[in-house]
């Protein structure tokens, strides 16, 4: 199974989505104005990325970093959700996705994280990670 060989993984692929959508004209202010803040955090291996979109900073973090809301995932699974292999209400109901905090919040975001798909996989494409693009 494919999973990131560490947080820099996590940081160049989750956080450079992330950090596309923010500098995009469209995107990027409806990001920004849903005011979320965003941790996740993944196992195997351990990393934490922060999602500050309100002030459009993505950035490596620590578990402990207060936010609005966190997700919890194996590293595997993020790499599928980002795929687009994995639906978050099954995936949290089966305990694959732990969710804390302002869940409300995060739910606001689902709709716009489905655009991000296709930048996820240009962006592994584009640094020949075949490894991670086998979900």
């Amino acid at each position: 199974m494919a999973s990131f060989t560490g947080p820099e993984d996590l940081r160049r692929y989750v956080g450079g989505i992330f950090e596309q959508a923010l500098a995009d004209d469209d995107l990027g202010p409806r990001l920004a104005a849903t005011g979320v803040t965003l941790k996740v955090v993944t196992t195997e291996p351990d990393a934490a990325l922060l999602l500050d979109l309100p002030n459009k900073h993505v950035a490596l973090g620590s578990p402990d970093d207060p936010v609005d809301a966190t997700m919890r995932m194996t590293s595997e699974t993020a790499n599928r959700f980002w795929l687009g292999q994995v639906n978050l209400p099954v995936a949290m109901a089966r305990r694959q996705v732990g969710v804390e905090g302002r869940i409300g919040a995060l739910l606001k975001l689902v709709p716009s994280t489905k655009t991000l798909f296709p930048a996820y996989r240009a962006l592994l494409e584009a640094d020949g990670r075949a490894d991670l693009l086998q979900g």
